[in-house]
């Protein structure tokens, strides 16, 4: 055992890049790796919070899991684009609350999505908070969130064409003049 004054020394350079990750991955991390969710940890944000990426297809165990583990509350759900003919991004914001806590454990889920294929199942029935934020990104992206209670559009007209915030989006040259009141 390691003296926790020592700082510990770098890996050899022979030593695997999986095997450093490995080491360096955060509590959230590791619990869903030591109960086998696949997964892959992307580091801290600026702010400490941890980042990991899922299959679309593995989103819904890994984000029951989560909820087990205490992570109650979905902060966030959005999507964002990382431009034309890159994958479309679907981003879940979790934070574990619990009485007292002052500064309580969150972490970021993140799942890409093909953009000719944009589905992902709807974490609606684990934290019912998604319902309008899943709305408003397949409203504004096009993602589609498959088991959904009630996808359909939010914020835009039903009958828009398109999705507004893609980056490949081309805004139309015409706007209907509609009823202010």
């Amino acid at each position: 055992m390691t003296d926790p004054k020592t700082p510990e020394s770098p890996p050899p350079a022979s030593e695997p890049a999986e095997s450093l990750a490995t080491r360096e991955r955060g509590p959230v991390s590791q619990f869903l790796a030591d109960n086998g969710f696949d997964h892959q940890y992307l580091g801290r944000d600026a702010a400490g919070v941890e980042l990991l990426e899922v299959e679309r297809d593995f989103l819904l165990p890994v984000c029951t899991a989560l909820y087990a583990y205490g992570f109650n509350y979905l902060a966030c759900q959005c999507g964002y684009d990382l431009g034309a003919g890159q994958p479309l991004v679907s981003l879940y914001h979790l934070i574990k609350l619990k009485d007292g806590a002052d500064r309580p454990p969150e972490v970021r889920v993140q799942v890409k999505l093909p953009r000719d294929d944009p589905r992902v199942p709807s974490v609606y029935w684990i934290w019912k908070s998604a319902d309008w934020q899943e709305r408003e990104t397949y409203d504004m992206y096009g993602i589609i969130f498959e088991g959904h209670p009630n996808l359909k559009r939010i914020l835009m007209p039903e009958d828009w064409i398109g999705w507004p915030l893609r980056k490949d989006y081309i805004t139309p040259d015409f706007y209907e003049l509609q009823d202010a009141y």
